[in-house]
């Protein structure tokens, strides 16, 4: 599923138009990756959890060559799935 499927599956049942469902995609996609940008942890009831996490810096190899390279340090945004959306998952 991608954001126009989510659209497309809001817009039919909530009954608006697929441009305004797209508009809302959208937008909730973008105060989510607004929020994310801040360090804000966002917690979406029966839903789960979008974290921003510190990975630091850190030895690794390239493959191509075995040479030693040095990994930046970075973030990066984990999500851990609610119960509900578990127990549905697996059963």
């Amino acid at each position: 599923m991608n954001n126009s499927d989510l659209a497309e599956k809001l817009a039919t049942v909530i009954d608006i138009t697929k441009a305004d469902a797209r508009k809302a995609v959208d937008t909730v996609f973008a105060a989510i990756a607004e929020s994310a940008s801040n360090g804000e942890e966002i917690s979406l009831n029966g839903f789960g959890k979008f974290k921003v996490k510190d990975t630091p810096a850190r030895e690794g190899r390239n493959p191509a060559t075995g040479a030693t390279i040095q990994i930046a340090a970075s973030k990066k945004l984990t999500f851990a799935p609610a119960k509900a959306i578990k127990d549905k998952l697996n059963g």
